[in-house]
């Protein structure tokens, strides 16, 4: 992506600061960008010097002073000019790829491993593109065109997500589905459909989740499942979770927190009535990510909250 391009374009949605635009830049799907901050300082100098922005600065009582970019007639008609350009094909080179071209040097075990890591990191980046979108992600709208021509850039990225996943998945059913067969069956979890939302409630798994990585893997489920909604049940985490020294509970908690899982955990009330872990549940109640339940109906009638 051009920075300065890019740069150009949101200025002439609106003025901002060059905090403004590194927001933008992290939260935005179809305006990434992998550079470090200080190139976006710099290159507004750089505009400035080619006369394409301006800059005012404006001050505030009690917090330090801005400077804010507006783009000139010069900088909209350098934009212009680099939108008609003649457009870059897209790039399919990945890193990924040139893994699996030697992989062959792996195990059958190892392998599968390795795809099942790539595959629950495409499920885990399309559930949070589309949480962005349902959120509603910034853009002009300043006209009806203007906004399908976002909403489709939307559906470009989420398509390619979607490919991948297809090839992924294809290709790791060819390769091992005796593995695949006896995964699912690890799993115990229903899909439950209620007042037109939809959320999925686990039961059991072959192992408990005690790690990040496992927690990655049950929201790459969500994924797939297409819900953000989450129930657990006590025998679905490990001991080590309600142990709070262990750290596990705030590792995997936080993995639910970044990929938006709204998470409802029905433990018996023996578990509640234990120590530090009922002070956790008491805090964790306060908040709309994560509550601690002693039956269903609570759970499910907290999940289905907007």
């Amino acid at each position: 992506m051009s920075i300065k391009h890019a740069i150009l374009g949101l200025l002439s949605w609106k003025p901002s600061t060059g905090y403004d635009l590194k927001k933008t830049f992290e939260e935005s799907s179809s305006m990434y960008w992998s550079g470090n901050n200080n190139q976006i300082y710099k290159t507004l100098v750089q505009l400035k010097e080619e006369g394409l922005v301006t800059s005012e600065t404006e001050h505030q009582e009690g917090l330090p002073s801005k400077k804010i970019y507006t783009i000139t007639g010069d900088g909209v008609s350098e934009l212009k000019e680099w939108v008609i350009s003649a457009p870059e094909a897209p790039e399919f080179k990945k890193a990924f790829l040139i893994q699996l071209a030697w992989s062959e040097l792996l195990s059958n075990e190892e392998l599968f491993d390795m795809l099942t890591k790539y595959e629950n990191e495409i499920k885990l980046q399309l559930l949070l593109h589309q949480e962005k979108i349902r959120r509603g992600n910034a853009s002009p709208a300043r006209t009806q065109r203007e906004t399908f021509i976002w909403n489709m850039i939307d559906e470009n990225i989420l398509s390619s997500y979607r490919n991948e996943l297809e090839w992924i998945q294809n290709l790791r059913s060819q390769l091992f589905q005796h593995e695949l067969n006896e995964e699912k069956k690890k799993i115990n979890f229903k899909l439950v459909e209620f007042e037109g939302l939809k959320y999925m409630e686990l039961f059991s798994l072959a192992g408990p989740i005690k790690t990040e990585q496992d927690a990655l893997e049950l929201i790459a489920l969500c994924g797939e499942c297409g819900t953000n909604l989450l129930m657990l049940h006590s025998d679905a985490v490990s001991e080590d979770f309600y142990t709070l020294r262990t750290g596990v509970a705030g590792k995997v908690l936080q993995k639910f927190v970044n990929y938006y899982i709204k998470l409802a955990l029905v433990v018996p009330d023996e578990r509640l009535n234990t120590g530090k872990f009922r002070q956790m549940a008491s805090e964790a109640n306060r908040g709309n990510h994560f509550r601690v339940f002693s039956d269903n109906q609570k759970a499910q009638k907290w999940l289905m909250e907007k």
